[in-house]
């Protein structure tokens, strides 16, 4: 008897697990929120839906595999685990380790398969390249690098850490047999400011081996190397390349015991077992649903990677040397940060008595939190931030480098606040005129965005959900979910909750990132189902 699996998104890469399932005779359905989608016209035969919470409640359906933005997973995973599914997810498992964990204690609970698409560790190749350390091939392994560079999609609403950078990390993990020691990182934000178009991730393990990882989505060309250097050879790993993997003998021997030299040999090319290596990736996955077994890189294979790119990001962040991966993901390394309570505040921040700091909240560089502030439970509060005095902060916010939040301020929860935005307080300031008791507040709603480098004159609320637009100068109220652009800021549209521009049709609007609905009416957006 054949498992029936629906697949979930079938755009940039879904279009590839839904051709593979179908090859497989075990595609049942596909979720797919634009049933125009060109890539649905081959499986008109095929069961569509165009709701999540729809799709779930089908009972013939055994397992999900979901192929949508990263930002949507956990909340997918979870729903899918609690409606009895079982769940192939591609990478990352979530965007934090908490979320993570969460997860597989789901799976556990709910006696449910959870799968991360590493698809590496399927890759023939790869799995010949184990082989090869394990028999000793290579002699002792002492350094590990991979390449993954490319022109292609760009991405805004993940980094290229997150978007590539987990393959590398799960098969150096497989390939080496153990975690390492030590993570550190750096990233450059050319394209768009605070999102990584390249990083370079240093691994260091307890038997002196490191590997790096350099991953860039700017790079003129297609490349995706993972090179191994043993004692007795090295071994390159090229998947691009039509052979995939190549074995140079070369050798280094001590003239006199004092001078290195180099005797270099031809290499060889090592023979591969053909396959599709998402083919037998999904296999093993259906595999696993048919037969009740754990998967190869099941949800705790994804927490180990999800741990090593929490403390990567980190390390981007504090510009840190020193992020050890033996610590919580959430405690600082010695000597940079200082606690309080379950939040974190480095050292050359500066908090004055009195202020109120939620539990998880992180407070980083240079940053001032002045009396009679309060800033709720896991915020982040970036470089150079000014906040107070008697500012209020809600849950969950985030406020990047070089924000000033002054008296009058007040965020709700899971407000965004981009690099270099301005709220003012005083309408017409002068440097000679004291209007301390002119104050005008400024209210934002929760969940709304403020782009980078836009101003928010004070007296103004911005609604729940709203999104302003990068440079804009809002003067007047924004409605809840309006996109605002501009100076001044006018509207040129409305944002789902997840933040993505709605198309509408007779007033009507399907979110094509997270299947929420919306209804307009009077100039008010109505949500009529929420998905996340």
């Amino acid at each position: 008897m054949k498992v029936k699996i629906a697949v979930v998104g079938a755009g940039y890469w879904g279009k590839n697990l839904v051709r593979n399932f179908n090859q497989m005779g075990i595609l049942y359905a596909i979720c797919e929120s634009n049933p125009d989608n060109p890539n649905l016209i081959p499986y008109k035969g095929v069961k569509l839906y165009t709701s999540y919470s729809e799709l779930l409640k089908d009972r013939e359906i055994e397992a999900v595999a979901i192929a949508t933005p990263a930002v949507t997973h956990y909340s997918l995973v979870k729903q899918a685990l609690k409606a009895g599914k079982d769940v192939f997810v591609e990478k990352p498992l979530a965007l934090t380790v908490k979320e993570g964990e969460e997860l597989v204690e789901i799976a556990h609970k709910e006696k449910r398969i959870l799968m991360v698409g590493h698809i590496l560790q399927y890759h023939p190749a790869v799995k010949k390249l184990k082989e090869i350390i394990t028999s000793g091939g290579l002699g002792k392994v002492q350094y590990i690098y991979s390449n993954r560079l490319n022109i292609g999609k760009l991405r805004t609403e993940e980094n290229i850490l997150w978007s590539f950078a987990p393959h590398d990390i799960s098969a150096i993990l497989m390939l080496l047999g153990e975690e390492p020691t030590k993570v550190t990182s750096m990233g450059g934000d050319y394209l768009n400011k605070g999102i990584y178009d390249t990083t370079l991730t240093t691994l260091e393990f307890r038997n002196g081996i490191k590997g790096h990882i350099f991953v860039s989505w700017i790079h003129p060309y297609k490349e995706q190397k993972l090179i191994i250097a043993g004692s007795k050879a090295m071994v390159v790993f090229d998947d691009v390349s039509k052979e995939k993997l190549f074995l140079y003998p070369h050798k280094i021997e001590w003239k006199d015991g004092k001078v290195p030299e180099v005797q270099k040999a031809e290499y060889e090319v090592i023979p591969v077992e053909a396959g599709e290596p998402l083919n037998l990736e999904l296999s093993h996955f259906a595999e696993c649903v048919m037969q009740r077994k754990q998967p190869k890189t099941d949800g705790v294979e994804g927490l180990r990677v999800l741990k090593i790119l929490e403390l990567a990001e980190e390390s981007i962040t504090i510009s840190s040397s020193n992020n050890k991966i033996n610590q919580s993901a959430s405690q600082p390394p010695d000597n940079t940060t200082s606690k309080i309570s379950d939040s974190f505040i480095h050292t050359s921040a500066f908090v004055d008595d009195g202020v109120k700091i939620g539990d998880g909240t992180k407070v980083w560089h240079f940053s001032h939190i002045l009396k009679g502030s309060q800033i709720g439970e896991k915020c982040i509060i970036g470089q150079n931030v000014v906040i107070g005095p008697d500012v209020t902060i809600g849950n969950k916010c985030k406020v990047q480098n070089n924000v000033s939040l002054y008296k009058g301020v007040t965020l709700e929860e899971e407000v965004f606040c981009g690099p270099s935005c301005v709220f003012t307080n005083v309408y017409n300031p002068r440097a000679f005129i004291e209007r301390k008791l002119e104050f005008l507040p400024t209210l934002v709603k929760k969940g709304a965005t403020i782009g980078a480098n836009s101003t928010i004159v004070c007296g103004t609320t911005i609604g729940r959900y709203a999104m302003i637009g990068a440079g804009a100068v809002v003067k007047r109220d924004v409605p809840d979910h309006a996109i605002v652009a501009g100076v001044p800021a006018r509207q040129i549209g409305w944002a789902c909750r997840c933040g993505t521009t709605l198309k509408f049709s007779s007033h009507h609007a399907t979110c094509s990132y997270c299947n929420s609905e919306y209804r307009l009416e009077n100039d008010h957006l109505i949500n009529i189902k929420q998905e996340i």
